[in-house]
């Protein structure tokens, strides 16, 4: 038998910002935690996928990048020492007399109890689907923007209609010569306001309904985009200093799939306290499926109090309902 010393309380597997704000949370009550992570930093799909994206969903902010938030949420994170273990992988977990033996690609670790905030899984982006597409990438053609920089004075074009693409749009117009925003619809899924936004912009256009077609070098190291306009046979061709995709990202959930949980929609289901089919396993944020739950960073943010609250109620049910934060604090402080 496992020595009880040996479990952490909670074991949060997955260190994006829902999972780091998880485990301030757990720490807040005193409770023993971990986070696994199987990226080498903590911020998941905000520092992989877009660190340099200004965020207007984020509650107390009129508007942070994405870089900023993490750092803020790492610094709060790392005030309240929960254990931090990068480039790790959650692949199972069983269930033992005392809560769950975990097993990762390093180690054999246990938990009283389990939150999963692994977000959408393994993602990349939905690239361009024309043949000329790839000899662009890394070039004149981007999926991913670290440095918005490099796009100052330019002449760039934005491919998608949701809101990744409008808030790049509005993050890079004030840099760039003119941004030009194409989708193969007249309608955008992105926020009305900030749609509003950007044609309040003096040097931004809108290409639509395009779709792009083809590739091609054009001179002064541009790029040229062959547009087909929307049941029609209209082609135009405009050329660019560079090509920022945004149609998404396709993910994997393959090795959570294999945990044996209830699944919807490739999330896993929870109820209202934000448990799984699993009694001691919660699920928070975008890895987490309720009817009507918008995916928002901000959503997330206020399920993981929930799950911390719950879950140390069922690992610890002769406790009282938790403290308020203020508390919480003044306690840990002592």
């Amino acid at each position: 038998m496992t020595n009880s010393n040996e479990y952490y309380d909670l074991t949060i597997i997955g260190g994006g910002p829902v999972g780091m704000f998880a485990a301030t949370y757990s720490r807040m009550h005193m409770a023993k935690t971990q986070i696994i992570e199987s990226l080498d930093n903590l911020g998941g799909q905000v520092t992989a996928l877009f660190p340099a994206k200004t965020l207007y969903d984020i509650p107390a902010f009129y508007k942070i990048s994405g870089k900023k938030l993490v750092e803020n949420l790492n610094e709060q994170t790392v005030a309240f020492k929960p254990d931090i273990f990068l480039k790790e992988t959650v692949q199972s977990f069983t269930k033992t007399d005392q809560g769950f033996e975990i097993q990762t690609n390093k180690r054999t670790t246990y938990s009283k109890a389990i939150i999963i905030a692994a977000g959408i899984g393994s993602f990349e982006p939905r690239r361009l689907r024309v043949r000329s597409a790839e000899q662009f990438e890394g070039k004149l053609l981007h999926y991913f923007i670290s440095d918005p920089t490099i796009f100052k004075d330019k002449n760039i074009a934005i491919a998608g209609g949701g809101d990744s693409a409008i808030d790049w749009a509005l993050e890079l117009a004030p840099l760039a010569k003119s941004v030009t925003v194409t989708h193969r619809r007249d309608k955008f899924r992105a926020l009305e306001s900030s749609l509003d936004a950007l044609h309040q912009m003096k040097n931004v256009n809108f290409l639509t309904p395009y779709t792009i077609k083809d590739l091609q070098e054009a001179p002064n190291d541009q790029i040229e985009l062959t547009l087909q306009k929307a049941h029609d046979k209209e082609q135009k061709k405009v050329a660019f200093d560079n090509l920022i995709v945004n149609y998404g990202f396709s993910s994997s959930n393959n090795i959570i799939e294999s945990w044996g949980l209830d699944m919807e929609r490739h999330a896993i289901r929870v109820s209202e306290k934000q448990e799984t089919s699993i009694p001691g396993v919660y699920a928070i944020g975008d890895t987490a499926y309720k009817e009507g739950r918008p995916a928002l960073i901000a959503s997330g943010m206020g399920e993981s109090p929930t799950a911390v609250n719950n879950a140390l109620l069922y690992v610890y049910p002769d406790r009282r309902q938790p403290a308020h934060s203020t508390e919480l604090m003044l306690k840990y402080k002592q």
